[in-house]
């Protein structure tokens, strides 16, 4: 279980992931359900210019950084500029393809999973749902399934988190004997009483009081080795007293021994002397090791605190990388929301840009800016806002290239003419044969460049289209660039008009 990978995150409707793994598919793969960036199942299929398919996200990652060639038509030998280029705004959503992809037949990738059912399916209610599927455990990073994880959290995990059940502060299961060796609220046994739960904190003021409490005989300074009940030790020193006295003896001979050149005379006095020192000693004895008693408790307090302090820590840095997670999450869907609103706001300008009786007027300001991008390649062609023969009518665009285009690059400005896919198409009659008629308007009214023709009913450009727009078609040749070059009246305010008319006989 734990060699397998972990299984992707739950399924978003954003579009913010590649393709569907291979290995869903129930039936033989062809290369059309294939995005040509992450080689996968095409999910939210968006169609280039060229004709090549892409995943909604790994196209908007790939042209995130600027304009791409497509590496498919790269492969395929078929590479043209500047309908091979990716970039912003060139693609449109498939959803022909979409619609064909999301019917196919789906099993679900996790090992042991049962489920079948379609793509569309498979992504709405099981992706990232599945029982089976593989995920990490966040503490410990062991790969389980899911159906696993809870159980993993409670019971096998050893990093999980527990609760003391006598001070009741977290720690590490891993930690649990190294805790119960600091743990303030710890029950222990008394030695001596055998009193049971007393915490640890209270051991040492018990030990004090404690008459059943074993200690060192006083005189075990000059050799007497009995450890003795606190409340035996008065029966102790009178049941003793002759040994306590030769020991006592036996000591202070030993330390007059070792004096240099001590006088022998007086030795009844000196005995005094010493017995009366060794009281003293016995004495501030005592007192040190009350003082070492009352370190080594607040110094046990202490270490109790710090640990306390540090677990404290430990989880704080713990919320502080959950809050920063969150902060990141929150990052990535402004940045969408943010997004859509662009994309709203251009559907917005499109939608009162439209006109509905076939005549459209297109008004290109900073024109000397676009035409200079046009000629460094950065943005060759521009497309006008849609417009239509009526409100349930054909629906058009145009586009031009303001450095030429084909026999036009680099002497003409060419204007084409584009049908697009309408919502009433299937009302319509086709192929669209309406003429067409484009102008640059003149801005003094005297003299507008005028071209217009008949369209070609044998040509793809006019059938219904089955993707977003047909083949654009048109005027390569529309207006020589000397034109604007010199003093003129089509420019004006570095602003340019273009307008077109359809024929609207017999619709």
């Amino acid at each position: 279980m734990a060699a397998q990978e972990p299984s992707p995150p739950p399924s978003s409707l954003e579009g913010n992931k590649p393709g569907f793994p291979k290995k869903i598919l129930a039936n033989k793969l062809q290369d059309k359900h294939l995005c040509n960036i992450c080689l996968k199942i095409l999910r939210r299929p968006f169609q280039a210019q060229c004709g090549h398919r892409f995943c909604s996200y790994c196209f908007n990652k790939a042209v995130s950084s600027g304009p791409q060639k497509c590496s498919a038509c790269i492969k395929e030998d078929i590479f043209e500029e500047p309908t091979s280029i990716l970039k912003k705004g060139c693609a449109f959503p498939d959803n022909a393809a979409k619609r064909e992809v999301e019917a196919l037949e789906a099993v679900c990738i996790n090992e042991e999973c049962s489920w079948t059912g379609t793509i569309k399916e498979y992504e709405a209610n099981h992706e990232g749902r599945c029982d089976f599927r593989i995920l990490p455990c966040r503490s410990c990073k062991e790969l389980l399934r899911a159906n696993e994880l809870e159980r993993h959290n409670e019971r096998e995990c050893p990093e999980r988190t527990l609760n003391c059940k006598y001070c009741k502060e977290p720690f590490h299961f891993k930690n649990i004997k190294a805790h119960d060796e600091i743990c303030p609220k710890y029950p222990m046994i008394c030695e001596g009483c055998a009193k049971k739960k007393i915490p640890r904190e209270k051991y040492v003021d018990h030990i004090k009081l404690c008459t059943k409490f074993r200690t060192p005989c006083r005189f075990h300074v000059v050799g007497c080795d009995m450890t003795v009940e606190k409340e035996k030790i008065h029966d102790h020193e009178q049941a003793c007293s002759y040994e306590h006295l030769n020991l006592l003896l036996h000591f202070i001979m030993g330390i007059k021994l070792s004096g240099a050149g001590a006088p022998v005379q007086g030795a009844s006095v000196g005995a005094a002397l010493e017995l009366r020192h060794c009281q003293e000693l016995e004495l501030k004895v005592s007192t040190f090791e009350n003082i070492v008693c009352v370190l080594n408790r607040e110094m046990e307090r202490s270490a109790t605190t710090m640990e306390a302090y540090n677990r404290q820590h430990r989880l704080d840095q713990d919320k502080i990388e959950i809050l920063n997670n969150k902060v990141r999450q929150l990052e990535r869907t402004v940045g969408l929301r943010d997004l859509s609103i662009v994309e709203m706001e251009a559907k917005m300008r499109d939608m009162s840009a439209a006109t509905y009786d076939g005549v459209f007027v297109w008004k290109i300001s900073d024109f000397s800016k676009k035409r200079q991008d046009a000629v460094a390649g950065r943005a060759p062609a521009m497309f006008s806002p849609a417009f239509y023969t009526n409100k349930y009518g054909y629906k058009m665009c145009l586009r031009i290239y303001l450095n030429g285009d084909g026999t036009g690059r680099g002497t003409h400005l060419s204007l084409f003419f584009v049908v697009m896919r309408g919502h009433s198409d299937a009302l319509l009659k086709w192929p669209f044969n309406q003429k067409v008629t484009l102008m640059l308007l003149d801005q003094n009214n005297r003299e507008h460049i005028i071209d217009a023709f008949r369209p070609d009913i044998s040509s793809s450009s006019f059938q219904r289209p089955v993707s977003d727009m047909n083949i654009a078609s048109g005027c390569p040749l529309f207006c020589p660039l000397s034109k604007l070059d010199t003093k003129n009246s089509y420019i004006r305010d570095d602003t340019i008009f273009i307008k077109a008319i359809v024929d609207l006989t017999g619709l």
